[in-house]
């Protein structure tokens, strides 16, 4: 994962109607698409999800007791950094559409 918080950045949050003929030129298969697009969906939730356990771990304060219970600042600013990413499906598709993701099927092996 090559700093994909930086990248993405500049991608709009929102989800915005897309050209199917656009989406399918490259290899002219739908559902092949639509499958390299979800799978890449799949491995940048669990690449940001793991990414944001981990620094939100850094600044946790274990306690004995369930009533101690504080609030962290760094953990509600990186919290926030995170929600305002773009969704993974969002990413996916943008890298799809601007030839970033490579992809080889079974067949081509």
């Amino acid at each position: 994962m090559s700093d994909i918080k930086s990248r993405v950045q500049e991608i709009d949050p929102n989800i915005a109607p897309k050209d199917l003929m656009e989406l399918v030129a490259r290899n002219k298969n739908m559902y092949e698409t639509l499958a390299v697009i979800t799978k890449r969906a799949n491995q940048l939730s669990q690449d940001l999800k793991a990414e944001l356990h981990s620094k939100l771990e850094e600044f946790a304060i274990t306690s004995d007791t369930i009533e101690e219970i504080q609030e962290n600042k760094e953990q509600v600013e990186i919290s926030k950094f995170y929600e305002k990413l773009p969704n993974p499906v969002i990413i996916a598709m943008n890298e799809y559409m601007n030839g970033d993701l490579e992809y080889k099927s079974r067949d081509e092996e």
